[in-house]
Formats: structure tokens, sequence, C-alpha cells
């Protein structure tokens, strides 16, 4: 399996890719779903639909309105221009700020879950001790939705990795500036240099495999320590 430094190039960018978006996105998942698992408001059930849109919307049409919305022409376009910032698409800022919204549903749905999942009791014993609400949602909350995260953690960068559509869209085609590897394996596809496509193809397969195989082990852990705690 021979990699050219073209594709060490892609390997890499999309490492990073996925990284930052991952991160950025555990930190504004967070208060999200905490929102969502908590509300009452009539807003849940819309921002709920929000959040999971990118679930159905085909990339391309997602990629689409992003490039509207980010270009010279666009909304936040012309207000980044007027703070004196260069236009978001075909840049790595343009693909993080896709990324993140691509992928917002695989990180904000696991952790509103393991919101959900903590319920009202340990909560309420905490307030009993005088924990503000900020000490229960950090020494509480945080800490038993720990599962939750790891999964948000492992969906979310095992999604930003995979992408195409929207990161062709927004991203365009520009070595190591844009061109991840789901777009370097489309260059080689249609230069017909089938050997490399299968290199960067296999690779992606055991990733995908790897992380499946991690989230499922994490799942059962879990499942397996919740019986045992109800036996308790």
């Amino acid at each position: 399996m021979l990699l050219s430094p073209e594709d060490i190039g892609a390997i890499w960018l999309t490492l990073k890719l996925a990284s930052l978006v991952t991160l950025l996105l555990i930190l504004i998942s967070t208060p999200i779903a905490w929102w969502l698992t908590r509300t009452q408001s009539w807003l849940k059930g819309p921002i709920n639909a929000i959040v999971a849109m990118p679930l159905v919307l085909p990339p391309t049409v997602l990629g689409f309105y992003l490039l509207l919305l980010l270009g010279p022409e666009g909304f936040i376009g012309k207000l980044l221009g007027q703070l004196g910032i260069a236009p978001l698409p075909f840049s790595f800022t343009g693909l993080v700020v896709a990324s993140m919204v691509y992928s917002l549903p695989f990180v904000v749905q696991p952790i509103q879950n393991a919101f959900a999942s903590i319920g009202e009791g340990p909560l309420e014993a905490a307030a009993t001790l005088r924990a503000s609400p900020w000490d229960r949602f950090v020494h509480v909350v945080i800490p038993l939705a720990k599962p939750g995260y790891i999964s948000a953690a492992i969906l979310g960068f095992a999604h930003t990795v995979g992408e195409f559509g929207v990161v062709l869209m927004i991203g365009g085609n520009i070595p190591n500036e844009t061109r991840v590897i789901s777009v370097q394996i489309y260059d080689h596809v249609e230069a017909l240099e089938y050997g490399q496509a299968h290199s960067l193809s296999l690779l992606m397969i055991a990733f995908a495999f790897t992380v499946l195989v991690f989230l499922y082990s994490i799942q059962k852990r879990q499942k397996n320590s919740t019986m045992s705690g109800g036996l308790l």
C-alpha cells in the first residue's frame, strides 16, 4: 500500500479537520443538548428538527445553501466582509464551519440522550446538599453523561472524516487547504488511478470498522453497567 505525498497531506488535513470540528462541537452541543433535555418550551420541537436536518438533507443541498450564506454576497459573508474577514468558502475555516453544521446531530443527540437518561434523582440529591445549579451540572451531570460524550466524540469525528458532498461544495479541491481524504479518493478515481484509490479506500474501511467496533463495545459496557446497577 503506497501513499503519495498528496495522499498523506489529505490524511493529515482530514485528521486535523475532524479533531477541531469534534472539539468545537462538544463545546457547542453541550448547552444545546442540556436545553433540549430540560426545556418545556414549544421551541423544543423546531430546534430539535433544525439540529437533525443534516441527517435527512442531501449533503449537496446543505453545502449549496451554506455556500450562498457564507459567500461574499450572502448574509454572513457580507457581515464578515464588513469586519474585514476574508470569505469563508474555499478555505479551511469555511470547511470547519460547514463540517460543524453537517456533523451537529451526530454530537448533540448522543449527549442529549445521555442527559435524559440521568433522571431527576441525582440532581435532587445534589440539591439537598446545597449544590448550586452549576455544581450539579459539572460534578453530577457531566460525569454521569460520560458514555454519551464518548459516543458523541466518536460519531462526530468519524462522520467528519467520511464527509464528501459538503466539503466539496464549501471547500472545493485545494491541496493542503481543503482537499480531504474523500476528495482525494474522488480525484484518484477521476484520473483512473485505481491503485491509489484502493489504498485510501481500504484505510477508510479499516477506520470505519474500528470506530464501529469501539462504539458498540462502549454501548455494551454501558448496558451491562446499567443492568448491574439495577440489580444492586
